[in-house]
Parts: C-alpha cells; structure tokens; sequence
C-alpha cells in the first residue's frame, strides 16, 4: 500500500472488502504448531491449537476458556453506516489472520510506512486465541437517534440493564457501541489482538474502556478443572459445559425461530466489573466465609458434602436442625430453582491499587452468555443483588451488553447479515 492511499479512502465505496483484505492478508507467517481447521483439545493447554474464525457461531463462545484476557469496548466516530460496514470486515480478515497464527500484512513494509503489525506477538504462536465481535444497544439509537437505519434490527433481547441494588456503576467503565474480546492462553498474544484491532479503527472507532484479565474464573468444557478467583474459592462449578450441546441450544444460542433472524446462532454477552473488597474478605474467619459462599473453601463441596460436584441440598440440616446453608448464601441465590442457566467466562483482574484508600483494584471480570438476558441475567442478577451475602464484600462498577452475531462463512465478516438487506 503507498503512503498515499490512506485507510480512511480505503473504507469508503467499492473498494471496501479489498481493504480489509489489504490491511489483514497473509505475510510475516508466524510459526504454528496445527492447521487453522485442526480441533481445539480443551485439557492441553500447551499443545497450542489454531481455532478457526470462520464457523456457525462465532469463536470465543463455547471454545475452552482460555486464561488470558483483553476485553475492550469502542465507541463509534463516523455517521457513515457503510464505513461501519467496512470495519467490521476489515476487523474480521484481521481476527482471522491473527487467530491462524499469522501476523498482519502483505509483503514487505517500506521503511518509511508504519508496519502493518506491531510486532509484539512475532515468534509466538496462536495459543487459542479467539476474537469475539458484539454489537451494544447505542450501534442501533442513541440519545433516540437512529444512527445507520439499524433502529427497527434492535433485537428486543438487547436491553438496557436496569439498575441493579448496590450499583455504583462507573460510566468510564461501562456500555460501548462495539465490543472486543480477545483471549488466549498467551497474555500478549490477546494484547496484540485487540491493539491492533484499535489501531485498523483508528477514524472510526476509539476504545471506550478495557479490561484486562487472568485466571479464568469459570470451566466451559468438561476437560477443564474448576479454577478459584481471588476470595479463594472454586469458582463456576455449576456452569454450562460446552460438550452439552442441548443445554447449550437451550440456554447460549439464539435459536432458528427467533427474532431477528440476524442473530440467530449468535448469543447475548454480559459483562460486570465486580470490585472485590478483598482487605475486608481476608479479614473475615473461615467458617464465615463458607457460610458466605456456601460451599468448603478448600474442597469446593457444597457445605454438609465432601466432594465438589455432590448436588447441593438446600434443604439439609445439622445435628440441631439449624439449616447447613443459609438462604442467602451465594450458591443457594444463584442456583434458584435451577431454571436459569448461564454460561459463564469471567476472569480475575487486578487494576493496581485505589489511590485514595491503598486497597487492591481487584476483582472478578464476569462475562456471561446467554440466549435472552430478559429471562437470564436479568432476573438472576436482580435477586443476588437483593440478598446475596456476599454484597457486603463486592460492588459492581462496570456494566455492559452485547448482541454477538453468529460466525461468519469464509470470506464473509461478522455482523454480515445484520448489515445486509
């Protein structure tokens, strides 16, 4: 590409799709240990598989969770729908050259034009990394405007969260026309992903806000062992497992008969920055802690079980009679009657240290997916919020949501059919 030819022009008319092949083409081929279509093996993490972009559903979702995380939420500048088009595109070519293992570029850089690729990632591998696309409410109105003639696609799925008890949500942290999540079991190489994705942006989108995060906090695939987040504790023993493939037809995806046909195959995206307030936490006694969470901290079992996948009793009792977990433990709050399931991906995440009280920015990065967030995150989160013990010890600071279209085909871009009719 000369120094003349700027990204901007390359974005607008028919010249769309050849950019983003220009900006995201082959070239600088990283080493890779598999084929791009070769399988992902959700217990070894080392073995370093390519997943494929392209699919029904889009990578990131069901994929085995990884333990990196560069989360990142972009507002739109232009007021140009076919602009926003060809970002998505061009943001697509890119997720799948990078996820392939590959770095970003065709043939050589001249030496007085920025490179096509930052670099950083040069020399690693893929490591599973995954890029997810999703689209908030203010892409289809805001303030009641209809920025791109997208208003009547809004799914009606795509709510406002409505304000929840114990919110003190920060508005530097929350919302977001677009969203990017990037993961992978390399720290940088999901650093690199979304870096880049900001830079092909530049003119027409900026970050809003990111988040960074490790440790998963949740096992999607049954070849995952439950992990802890910072209070110490098993963390998403109950969750959906990506092998159960009827419950995730049921719970995850938008189903075949729903509308708007656009998103169907895809799945709604939650996200909550969740400030632990680990000082107080660590200052708590064990037993308390327990009856907090209800479960064993070192075990996992729920409390009056031994192992941590025994079904949890709300109804069982000690020696006395008195009940072994309270009504308003974490566990029996977020069970319920069983009816709502989500599919959890979060991550731990530390920010440094408040400046005006000395205590860790940490917490948990809860990401949840799920078919409708009217009938899932919404009631479930509303009845935590009420009763949950552990209130005392966190607060939520951040909040987003999502609509993430199904896969792209080959060739083809994420959110392609939403922008086609």
């Amino acid at each position: 590409m000369s120094k003349q030819i700027t990204r901007r022009s390359l974005l607008v008319g028919a010249g769309v799709a050849g950019a983003g092949a220009a900006l995201a083409g082959g070239g600088y081929m990283l080493k890779t240990t598999q084929d791009a279509t070769a399988a992902p093996d959700p217990a070894a993490k080392n073995s370093n598989p390519v997943i494929p972009f392209y699919g029904v559903h889009q990578p990131g979702i069901v994929t085995p969770a990884q333990e990196h995380l560069h989360f990142a939420a972009f507002d739109l500048l232009t007021n140009d729908r076919m602009q926003v088009r060809g970002l998505l595109q061009i943001w697509s070519n890119a997720a799948a050259t990078m996820m392939a293992g590959q770095a970003l570029g065709a043939g050589d850089t001249p030496p007085h034009a920025p490179p096509a690729d930052t670099g950083e990632a040069l020399g690693h591998t893929a490591e599973r990394l995954t890029v997810t696309i999703g689209f908030g409410p203010t892409l289809f109105t805001l303030n009641g405007k209809d920025r791109y003639g997208l208003a009547d696609r809004r799914p009606e799925a795509l709510i406002d969260i409505p304000p929840m008890a114990g919110d003190a949500l920060q508005p530097e942290r929350s919302g977001g026309d677009l969203c990017v999540q990037a993961c992978s079991d390399n720290p940088q190489v999901a650093f690199h992903a979304v870096r880049n994705l900001t830079r092909l942006a530049r003119g027409l989108a900026v970050m809003r806000w990111s988040q960074l995060g490790f440790n998963r906090t949740a096992s999607t695939s049954k070849g995952q062992a439950t992990p802890r987040n910072l209070m110490g504790f098993k963390d998403g023993t109950n969750n959906l497992k990506a092998e159960d493939t009827d419950l995730m037809d049921k719970h995850v995806w938008v189903g075949s008969n729903s509308q708007p046909d656009w998103m169907r195959g895809g799945s709604y995206l939650v996200a909550r920055r969740i400030r632990m307030h680990l000082e107080s936490w660590d200052r708590d006694y064990l037993a308390d802690q327990e009856r907090v969470i209800g479960r064993h901290k070192i075990s996992g079992a729920p409390l009056g079980s031994k192992n941590e996948f025994d079904p949890v009793n709300l109804n069982a009792k000690d020696k006395d009679g008195a009940p072994l977990i309270d009504q308003n433990a974490h566990i029996g709050l977020a069970i319920g009657d069983g009816s709502i399931k989500i599919l959890r991906r979060g991550y731990s995440f530390t920010d440094g240290t408040n400046s005006q009280t000395g205590e860790l920015e940490a917490g948990l990065f809860f990401i949840a997916f799920q078919r409708d967030p009217r009938a899932q995150f919404v009631p479930l989160q509303t009845r935590l919020a009420q009763n949950d013990l552990l209130n005392e010890y966190i607060t939520h600071t951040g909040s987003a949501i999502f609509a993430c279209p199904p896969g792209a085909s080959q060739g083809g871009f994420v959110g392609e059919t939403l922008f086609t009719r």
